[in-house]
């Protein structure tokens, strides 16, 4: 990360972290990426996809929910996570507005390797369409580290705008925690560019509320 000082990093950080105390909220606020790129074009340039998992959760509250055969409902409900069987997808009978408004109550799910196949079957294109197409767990996976696994990813991918935002931290994390992992992001996303470091206009970081603090 040699177009970024860990001094101006923890600057930018410090200044997130102080606006957040100064305004107090009634949740804890996310701490964005936002990145701006240049010299590129998004209709001919090849567009990428990535991801990456940072060493301190960023989002812990990610909803996660679970499609699963008999033993994962079970493994779910023990843990507390939301779960459905194929009974209850079902149910929706493909109907796209109930698929829409499953996708929209959750950030993620994950499914059985057993059900994970008849997926688009029951639930149709839906999910799919949202981004939000299950991740497999197998029966010799540990649920739990699945899902801390995944609240602990973050994905780049490149759209039709030139602007990227992703969810790095959040305020009640220490300053050295959002340090690395914004660190761990930045380095990941320059190395996913065409040209890496030419290609970034700006980069700000921004809790949910608060002001961005220029980075670069």
């Amino acid at each position: 990360m040699s177009k970024v000082s860990r001094d101006a990093l923890y600057e930018c950080v410090t200044g997130v972290l102080k606006g957040s105390i100064e305004k107090q909220r009634k949740f804890v606020e996310t701490v964005e990426l936002q990145i701006a790129l240049k010299n590129y074009d998004p209709q001919k340039d090849k567009r990428f996809s990535g991801t990456v998992r940072l060493k301190h959760i960023p989002r812990p509250k990610l909803r996660i929910c679970v499609f699963g055969d008999q033993q994962h409902c079970d493994e779910a409900k023990a843990a507390g996570f939301p779960f459905m069987d194929a009974e209850a997808l079902k149910k929706l009978n493909k109907n796209k507005k109930l698929v829409k408004k499953l996708g929209k109550k959750y950030d993620a799910f994950l499914a059985s390797d057993t059900l994970i196949k008849q997926i688009p079957r029951l639930l149709g294109p839906g999910l799919n369409k949202m981004g939000k197409f299950p991740t497999q767990i197998t029966h010799g996976e540990n649920m739990k580290h699945k899902v801390e696994e995944m609240r602990s990813t973050i994905k780049f991918q490149m759209k039709k705008v030139l602007c990227l935002a992703v969810a790095v931290g959040h305020i009640k994390m220490g300053e050295d925690e959002l340090v690395s992992n914004i660190f761990m992001a930045v380095n990941f996303l320059v190395s996913l560019l065409k040209k890496n470091w030419q290609n970034v206009r700006s980069l700000h970081i921004k809790s949910t509320m608060g002001k961005p603090q220029r980075l670069y």
